[in-house]
């Protein structure tokens, strides 16, 4: 009995934290709260960049959570941009390393996060992998699992 509890305990915390990344709430590093970045999404604003990884991050949505998403920072021919990935879990899922070097191609939404340039990943290409990580309308597809 106490094995099925734990069972049902442990699903419910991934669902609750599935749903933390699709959910208005406080920004990676925001500690007024505001949009989480899973909502965040303008199509109007949809661009590809490629570049070099120059870090591999990562970061805790909310105060004090133990789920933590991933950003990349790339060096572009312009600029150095992050680009905001997803959850580390669901990245990790998708079977795909990244390291500092490596040349990649992000398509996603060009945003002003905290002032900075950013671009929240759609879609992300190294060599011949493409993992997609938000479907044409730019919702996570983390939320909505296939």
């Amino acid at each position: 009995m106490k094995v099925k509890l734990g069972l049902v305990i442990m699903g419910c915390l991934i669902l609750l934290a599935v749903d933390t990344w699709a959910q208005p709430g406080r920004s990676p590093g925001d500690q007024g709260g505001g949009i989480h970045y899973g909502m965040m999404w303008a199509a109007n604003s949809v661009t590809t960049v490629s570049g070099e990884v120059t870090a591999v991050e990562q970061y805790t949505p909310g105060r004090g959570g133990s789920l933590y998403g991933l950003q990349l920072i790339i060096k572009t021919e312009k600029e150095t941009l992050p680009i905001i990935l997803g959850p580390a879990w669901y990245i990790a899922q998708q079977d795909f390393a990244l390291a500092p070097q490596d040349r990649v191609e992000v398509k996603g939404s060009r945003l002003s996060i905290q002032g900075q340039p950013t671009i929240l990943a759609a879609e992300l290409k190294k060599g011949n992998k493409i993992p997609k990580l938000r479907d044409s309308q730019g919702r996570p597809l983390w939320t909505n699992p296939r």
